[in-house]
């Protein structure tokens, strides 16, 4: 149903190539001054934009986006605020 999605972050040399970059995927925001971009793609895509954005004489360097990879999964969290707490009231109780 939803495509997944990759964060592609491209620094480049000069501003002007800019408009470039938007036949290789969804640009999100670029960075005039630190002279970076971030483009979206999908996912499936990934290897193949990497190689063809490398091989642009204006880019530096090309950095994935490791966001679809970090488990968003909280379960755990919710037990552990529980238990910091309940110690933070055995402090303030001791005097401490």
């Amino acid at each position: 149903m939803f495509t997944k999605r990759q964060g592609i972050v491209v620094w480049f040399k000069h501003i002007k190539q800019l408009r470039k970059l938007r036949r290789f995927g969804h640009v999100i925001y670029a960075s005039k001054r630190q002279k970076y971009a971030v483009i979206y793609v999908n996912q499936e895509e990934v290897s193949n934009i990497v190689e063809q954005l490398e091989r642009l004489h204006f880019v530096k360097n090309v950095d994935l986006s490791y966001k679809p990879y970090v488990d968003t999964a909280y379960q755990g969290a919710v037990e552990k605020t529980h238990d910091l707490d309940a110690e933070l009231e055995g402090y303030y109780q001791s005097g401490i």
